[in-house]
């Protein structure tokens, strides 16, 4: 099974199974799937998707953004949920260069955890809800998308590790993400260096900041999302071989 989905006009579409949990289990292939923003299908890339077999979609993203960019083309059989987590928005291209990047983001994802934890727990919910393939998506596909990826991967037992490593996978698409904010932005200037990066250390810092609060992922699911032991058992029961 191959991680990246490749779509023409999509840079970051990928399977999330295949990772190993603590206790032995595997996550499914071709069950949950992460990505950047949907709206861009058309085409050949659209009948890709269909085949896939995709029932639900999560879209991440603020209504705003949908009215601006579109969103996911409607099709039979396809449910489409707009979960806005982020509450505070800013601009990554406008980044203070003299800041240190990794831990003003990780800082960023604390926010989200905090200030969206009823969309979170939504998500989980419709996560763990059905047995059909569903994707989540933002607008790059990076950091609300990756937060998500990684709150559910650590609730199913992955190690830290493979889950760092699954939020660097972005790196392999910075370039066509930099190369579409520059054509969708012609007379701005891109002033963070950073923009685009997904670094391991981004979400090691965020995971260490939910365990030094909270006590652990698992105790944030609980104390702050909501979460109880019955979701998290559908969760595993839906997503782990």
């Amino acid at each position: 099974m191959r991680r990246h989905i490749d779509f023409e006009r999509l840079h970051n579409f990928r399977d999330l199974g295949g990772y190993r949990t603590h206790d032995g289990h595997t996550v499914r292939w071709g069950r949950l799937y992460r990505s950047d923003a949907l709206s861009k299908l058309r085409g050949d890339d659209w009948d890709r998707f269909l085949a896939l077999g995709v029932r639900t979609v999560i879209d991440l993203r603020y209504p705003w953004e949908i009215e601006a960019k579109g969103r996911v083309p409607e099709a039979d059989g396809l449910t489409y949920v707009n979960l806005s987590v982020e509450h505070r928005p800013y601009d990554q291209a406008e980044i203070d260069p003299g800041l240190d990047p990794w831990r003003f983001l990780a800082d960023r994802y604390a926010e989200v955890a905090l200030d969206g934890a009823e969309e979170l727990r939504q998500a989980l919910e419709l996560i763990a809800a059905e047995s059909a393939p569903q994707v989540f998506h933002c607008a790059s596909g990076k950091d609300r998308t990756g937060l998500l990826a990684g709150l559910v991967l650590s609730l199913l037992g992955v190690d830290e590790d493979d889950i760092a490593a699954d939020f660097a996978l972005t790196e392999l698409a910075t370039g066509r993400l930099i190369s579409d904010w520059e054509a969708a932005n012609p007379t701005r200037t891109l002033k963070w260096p950073g923009y685009g990066r997904a670094p391991e250390e981004i979400m090691r810092l965020f995971l260490a900041d939910l365990a030094a609060t909270y006590g652990s992922v698992h105790e944030y699911a609980v104390k702050r999302l909501g979460v109880d032991e019955a979701l998290i058992s559908r969760l595993r029961a839906r997503l782990l071989d």
